[in-house]
């Protein structure tokens, strides 16, 4: 096996373990504000299903915290691993930037955790939501560190080499380097997407079962809504950081529109089969100028194909589809969540073909989640960080035999945890709240308390 299917390898590896990763702090970086909503609906009115209401998706929030950090630390022993030149060459810069996540993240998020998950009845009620409250910052915390470096490895800046070293010349700069501010908006909106559409699907699949849980129908109209809100700002905040990436990484964009050569009056390619060895699309269907419109605001614009950036050019085909695939779901997400929110209006009952649809959709969210990564990822390449090192000068030399056995005990372990996972999750919601709904799907109230003050047991 020579250097290239090396290279393939242990970047198959790679790619599997963040994948399986990211679907889980895409849920929870969302999730979390939900828990502190549903906290504080508990506080101030006292309502029994407000509690159960948090404490079923506090379960949900603490199954996909552990699954996120089980498949994070296998990730990071890659980097010493397969990929021992990625630090070697910017571990300067790299390094600091992972361990300021450990340091200000992820030490706030499992303290806190703890309080959040076994505290309820050990701790005075404001200290509790404290700590649901820090549980959440945590969370934003690390896709702030985490997504600074990833976007310092995509547009780079503030760095300098010191004695042929790289190093970080201005933190500022390094961290709120040119792409940062767009994919942070880009990625915490969709963690609010995947999160909205987990809620409203398991509270679909809920009613389903029991159609009289109000509980349920309570938390898939805030899934609902809070989708309908986000999903054309999400739209909006993708449109910027696609102009963002025509400006700092124009190759990207020429293989996302699998656009060959540079022209004025680029078409829109809906659909197409690119052809890399002929360098050409089979089968397109375009939309004259669009694509010229879209991205330079002039249907005569140019716009730059992919001969301008050659030989350093992404593969296009992977880029192309999964692009396609990414606004596929942004689009389903959007009618869906719109469509929701009208029958759901003035407190209608959902029909049913509406629950079966936000069901169908629970994880639509993941589907465009990891559709954008592999644009965002694949359509670097060759570079690892643009412009400075390439990923074929920080693969390892680990053995062909023993990456080919890992890919494949990992592919097996993780379709076995997603699976589990799915089974889980939908279980504990098809079984609902737990609370004993009365007549009418109103619930008990517990004994009358002053909100925030003798909630706590051993705190009394």
């Amino acid at each position: 096996m020579d250097h290239t299917d090396l290279l393939l390898l242990a970047r198959a590896q790679f790619g599997l373990n963040i994948g399986f990763h990211i679907l889980f702090p895409s849920l929870t970086i969302g999730l979390a504000w939900f828990l502190v909503y549903f906290r504080i609906r508990y506080a101030r009115g006292g309502d029994a299903a407000w509690l159960a209401t948090y404490k079923l998706w506090t379960k949900v929030f603490a199954l996909s915290f552990a699954m996120g950090v089980v498949s994070g630390i296998t990730m990071s022993f890659q980097f010493g691993t397969n990929w021992p030149g990625f630090m070697m060459h910017v571990g300067n810069v790299a390094g600091p930037l992972l361990a300021f996540e450990v340091l200000t993240a992820f030490f706030l998020e499992a303290t806190f955790l703890g309080v959040m998950l076994f505290g309820m009845n050990r701790v005075p009620a404001w200290v509790h939501i404290a700590a649901t409250v820090l549980v959440a910052i945590g969370t934003l915390l690390s896709s702030f560190w985490i997504l600074a470096l990833n976007s310092w490895m995509q547009t780079p800046a503030g760095q300098v080499m010191a004695d042929g070293v790289l190093i970080a010349g201005d933190w500022l700069q390094v961290i709120f380097n040119p792409s940062f501010p767009y994919r942070i908006t880009h990625v915490l909106l969709a963690s609010g997407l995947t999160a909205s559409f987990v809620i409203a699907g398991l509270s679909a699949w809920r009613l389903l079962r029991a159609p009289a849980d109000a509980s349920a129908l309570s938390t898939l109209r805030i899934g609902v809504l809070v989708a309908a809100a986000i999903a054309p700002l999400q739209i909006f905040s993708g449109d910027l950081h696609g102009l963002n990436t025509l400006e700092h990484q124009p190759a990207k964009i020429a293989a996302i529109e699998a656009l060959w050569k540079t022209e004025r009056g680029a078409p829109l390619v809906l659909f197409a089969l690119p052809n890399e060895d002929k360098r050409r699309n089979d089968f397109a269907i375009e939309v004259p100028k669009l694509a010229s419109l879209i991205l330079t605001h002039d249907p005569n614009g140019e716009v730059k194909g992919m001969e301008a950036f050659a030989p350093d050019t992404p593969p296009v085909a992977p880029v192309f589809f999964a692009f396609r695939i990414m606004l596929a779901a942004g689009m389903l997400m959007l009618a869906v969540a719109w469509t929701g929110a009208w029958f759901l209006r003035k407190g209608r009952a959902p029909p049913q073909w509406l629950l079966w649809t936000l069901a169908g959709c629970t994880f639509a969210g993941w589907v465009a989640t990891l559709s954008g990564w592999l644009v965002t990822e694949i359509g670097r390449q060759p570079w690892l960080v643009t412009g400075i090192l390439r990923t074929s000068q920080a693969v390892g030399r680990v053995p062909e035999a023993q990456l080919g056995a890992s890919l494949t005990g990992y592919v097996l372990v993780y379709a076995l945890m997603l699976a589990a996972y799915i089974v889980v999750v939908t279980h504990l919601a098809g079984k609902g709240t737990g609370s004993d709904a009365m007549p009418g799907g109103a619930y008990p109230k517990p004994a009358p308390q002053p909100p925030l003050m003798l909630e706590s047991g051993d705190a009394k």
